[in-house]
């Protein structure tokens, strides 16, 4: 049987213990899969929001401290700065927008989203069924928001003690503004009682325009006001919250390592005391402590591979589990090379990790006393 063969197959000789050491290993690595896919979800979504219709950047409220807050965390502030960013030069268009939240039957944190009805081309806002919002009763429905509370073209919806009929459902590609409903900015103004005022305006430059040049120029101009958000790195709140949840993710890869380690180093060192004769044997017929050692360190990264593959699968699984049930509205994970490799990443430290003092103590028994050991 060839070196290679014999890493492979030592490992399983007893299936039950090695079994136990993947389960315990691969518990850690689909933590940190789902969350990784979760956290990316989180951000994208984000960044769709950001960058809404297509928009370059999104102007909004410098204030803090107000009961009507936007998206981002900042207060709502009068819709009439939007047309003094509109007109400031190299402007394509500004939208403004309110997004407020709403308690409906259904869902008691339902995002309404204000729009003028001249600016709803400009949020690549797509109909696929019924038609736009024509009176002041209507509104249309974003897809997974008809999804989740099983309303669609024709049914009514409560918002604020008051009935409004759905004309149509549409789709925009920005899961949060597909959780929620757009219908004219007046409507929405009332029913977050915050008449007059919007919550942000996205703004898109014209071809060719320095789009770094413009935001620093509307922030000199009306930053005792304003503030202009061109990336998430511009938002306090949500950098916080990414950092945080990366630093979960982290945490819970350096405690997968740990236990993870502990686990395999066990298992590894019963594989050891279990084939003292066979390694005597090893050893008696030439092999060196260095051969001796890199199988022993092999045997256990396979373990942790194998680990690795199935829980990068379960947390997939999982994820996509949450997803379906609906558990996470709002947010669709995204998975990327780096989210699997980190998880296999971890898993090879912790084998080699693992694996070193049992390998260790492998190299030092004395081919003599191997041999007589039954």
């Amino acid at each position: 049987m060839s070196f290679l063969s014999l890493i492979f197959k030592n490992p399983f000789r007893n299936k039950s213990r090695a079994l136990l050491s993947i389960i315990g290993i691969g518990i850690g690595i689909a933590t940190i899969v789902a969350l990784g896919a979760i956290t990316d979800g989180l951000i994208s979504s984000a960044e769709d929001t950001l960058h809404a219709g297509g928009s370059d950047f999104t102007v909004s409220s410098k204030e803090q401290d107000s009961s009507n807050m936007g998206s981002f965390g900042s207060a709502s502030f009068n819709e009439t700065w939007r047309d003094k960013i509109a007109n400031e030069s190299n402007i394509e268009w500004a939208a403004g927008v309110y997004v407020g939240n709403v308690v409906t039957k259904d869902d008691p944190f339902f995002i309404m989203i204000g729009l003028n009805k001249e600016h709803y081309n400009m949020v690549d806002l797509k109909i696929v069924e019924g038609h736009e919002n024509t009176a002041e009763n209507e509104i249309i429905i974003g897809k997974l928001a008809s999804d989740t509370i099983n309303k669609t073209t024709g049914d009514t919806i409560e918002l604020d003690d008051k009935e409004y009929k759905i004309s149509g459902v549409y789709e925009t590609g920005n899961s949060n503004m597909d959780m929620g409903a757009i219908t004219t900015l007046s409507t929405v103004q009332n029913l977050m009682d915050d008449e007059g005022n919007i919550t942000s305006i996205y703004v898109k430059v014209n071809k060719d325009a320095d789009v770094d040049e413009i935001t620093e120029n509307i922030d000199k101009k009306y930053g005792d006001n304003l503030t202009t958000i061109a990336s998430l790195s511009d938002i306090e709140m949500v950098g916080e919250m990414v950092d945080m949840l990366n630093g979960a993710s982290w945490a819970i890869s350096l405690l997968a390592i740990i236990i993870g380690g502990i686990g395999i180093i066990n298992t590894m060192l019963m594989s050891v005391f279990e084939r003292i004769r066979e390694i005597g044997v090893l050893k008696a017929v030439g092999w060196s402590s260095k051969r001796i050692l890199i199988m022993i360190i092999g045997e256990s990264v396979v373990i942790t591979l194998t680990a690795g593959v199935i829980g990068s699968i379960v947390g997939f699984i999982g994820v996509e589990a949450l997803t379906y049930f609906n558990l996470m509205p709002g947010v669709t994970p995204v998975y990327t090379v780096w989210t699997f490799l980190k998880a296999f990443i971890v898993a090879l430290i912790v084998g080699i990790v693992g694996g070193i003092y049992p390998a260790i103590k492998a190299t030092k028994l004395p081919p003599t006393e191997a041999l007589r050991y039954e």
